[in-house]
């Protein structure tokens, strides 16, 4: 698990270190999105991803890697707009997006490490069109959440799938860098 850690902080940062530079370069412009709106952004990644992976060329110079660092990004915001609730501006600092940027990241990482545990890194055995498949299927369940107005009978909330999304771009990101086991 030291190695999961390891690496799971390495891809992190990478995925901050985008995120902060975007923010110097738009703000918080994503304020103004609702999270419908951010899981229809990440409906959109995930869905490259997967033509990208059936259909083996990209048309565009960007692969995959950027695709899942999205995912990881609008997911964070995701939780972001959960808690705090969308505005009509752009209402806080780019200081204070990054702070709740590592708040809702660090939570993330601490339920994958928990999972994790449980699961005795599974994940490592599985392929990365699977994660891509599991991120989906977690955007169509999000996308009925949000049609009840978030409310579950027995599941998770929307949170816990932008948490999971997050989590399987992540193995993916992973995977990308150091390679299938």
């Amino acid at each position: 698990m030291a190695d999961t850690k390891e690496q799971f902080e390495k891809v992190i940062s990478q995925c901050r270190e985008l995120f902060e530079k975007k923010l110097k370069d738009y703000g918080p412009s994503w304020r103004i999105m609702r999270p419908q709106s951010l899981t229809d952004q990440i409906f959109i990644k995930a869905n490259r991803i997967r033509s990208l992976e059936i259909k083996g060329v990209s048309m565009v110079d960007e692969g995959i890697r950027p695709e899942f660092v999205a995912i990881v990004n609008y997911g964070v915001i995701g939780l972001i707009q959960l808690a705090k609730g969308f505005s009509d501006t752009t209402d806080m600092t780019n200081e204070e997006a990054l702070a709740l940027y590592d708040k809702y990241i660090t939570e993330t990482k601490e339920l994958m490490y928990a999972k994790n545990h449980d699961y005795d890194e599974a994940w490592r055995s599985m392929r990365i069109s699977s994660y891509t498949d599991l991120i989906l299927m977690k955007i169509y369940r999000t996308k009925q959440i949000e049609s009840h107005g978030g409310k579950t009978i027995v599941s998770e909330g929307v949170d816990a799938n932008y948490m999971d999304m997050i989590n399987y771009a992540l193995f993916g990101l992973i995977k990308l860098e150091y390679g299938e086991d």
